[in-house]
């Protein structure tokens, strides 16, 4: 864990001045190097895995009282198993698997004060046979403060080790995200892919921050915010610059002069309107094998009401041809209701949810049967249709 977590958090420190191996992993405070005492009566060493609940990076009361103890089941002196600790009083029928074994004791119904009392009574319940068998066995070494991990957060991640989704949160870590365009649609793309551990996020905009944006774009900006007229790639960097790292402004319209802006790019989001900028795009990640998914809107002001259609397009290297078929790269004409900024922030937050679940489920975050290329959504009837799969 890092020097100024440690420093900070009186429970936290005192788990290493008193020699427990504790670190931060993936959101998770991690207990390492624990002796245990297996089935056969061998001693063993496991970690114990528990939910991180931080405020910024204090330390709150740690919510569950459970943990995972990564190792073989934990068993006496006698070699049996802790029925006591285990969740429910559920043992597991292989006690050698070597798993995540999930793990339940509370103090009383208030539950655990700090992390240092949750940790440490769980080290001594699962450690304390093991100094039965080995008199030399602990829990406790000399510990040292390890360096501030590469995060590309400001502030721990912990969401993802709640609920023990890290593995899978990892497989977006190594993206570099281009979201050309971020008005209604992309920004909410961008909202959503900020809280991800992606390594870039560069965003490609030539349009200024107006008012009617504010209207359907996520979080609220105030009235002298907007009398500054920023430019949308500069005011949603400042924004979630808050929170993490790796946000790229790049205030241009994509033409062939700033392509080169794309390169290095993993995956990109085109959340623009139709038009040679689109065209650019499109044949810029084509020639380079580069996956992108496209999003479109189309709504009619019929009867006193809206009504439409959302799309979402994914083009891979192995599939273009769909996404050739249902992407327009023709100018809008003043016939379409959307052209006029109409303000529909739940459709263009809809949209970029759909988007970015799609993009999740082709990184694998997500199981993905159909593996299809093309979704519409639409508003009349509720009715979400996939398209072709390759």
């Amino acid at each position: 864990m890092s020097a100024a977590l440690f420093n900070r958090n009186p429970d936290l420190k005192r788990l290493c001045d008193e020699g427990y191996q504790i670190r931060v992993q993936d959101g998770a405070l991690v207990m390492s190097d624990v002796p245990y005492v297996n089935a056969k009566g061998e001693v063993k060493r496991g970690s114990i895995i528990s939910p991180l609940s931080l405020a910024g990076d204090v330390t709150q009361k740690p919510e569950p009282h459970t943990v995972h103890f990564e190792g073989e089941f934990p068993c006496d002196a006698q070699r049996n198993p802790l029925r006591h600790i285990a969740a429910g009083n559920q043992v597991p029928a292989d006690l050698h698997a070597v798993m995540r074994h999930y793990l339940s004791t509370k103090p009383d119904s208030n539950g655990y004060t700090d992390f240092y009392q949750k940790m440490a009574t769980y080290a001594s319940l699962i450690a304390g046979p093991a100094s039965v068998v080995d008199g030399t066995a602990s829990a406790r070494k000399v510990w040292q403060v390890m360096p501030d991990d590469d995060s590309v957060f400001n502030y721990i991640e912990n969401a993802s080790g709640r609920v023990g989704i890290e593995r899978l949160t990892e497989l977006l870590s190594g993206e570099r995200i281009a979201i050309i365009g971020v008005g209604g649609t992309g920004s909410y793309v961008l909202d959503l892919v900020a809280k991800t551990p992606v390594l870039e996020i560069r965003l490609i905009d030539a349009d200024e921050f107006l008012q009617h944006n504010a209207f359907r774009a996520p979080g609220a900006p105030t009235i002298d915010e907007l009398r500054t007229v920023p430019k949308k790639v500069h005011y949603f960097r400042d924004i979630y610059s808050k929170m993490r790292r790796g946000i790229h402004a790049h205030p241009v319209e994509l033409d062939a002069t700033s392509a080169h802006l794309l390169e290095g790019v993993t995956f990109a989001f085109l959340c623009m309107d139709p038009g040679q900028s689109k065209r650019v795009a499109v044949e810029f990640f084509e020639t380079r094998g580069v996956p992108f998914i496209d999003v479109g809107m189309g709504l009619e002001l019929t009867d006193g009401s809206l009504g439409g259609i959302l799309r979402v397009t994914l083009s891979t290297a192995e599939e273009r041809g769909i996404a050739r078929q249902k992407i327009s790269f023709e100018e809008r004409s003043g016939d379409n209701v959307y052209a006029s900024n109409i303000q529909v922030a739940d459709l263009n937050a809809l949209n970029a949810t759909l988007a970015v679940i799609r993009w999740k489920r082709y990184r694998g975050f997500y199981r993905d049967l159909e593996g299809e290329h093309h979704s519409a959504y639409t508003t009349d009837g509720n009715h979400l249709a996939n398209g072709a799969a390759a």
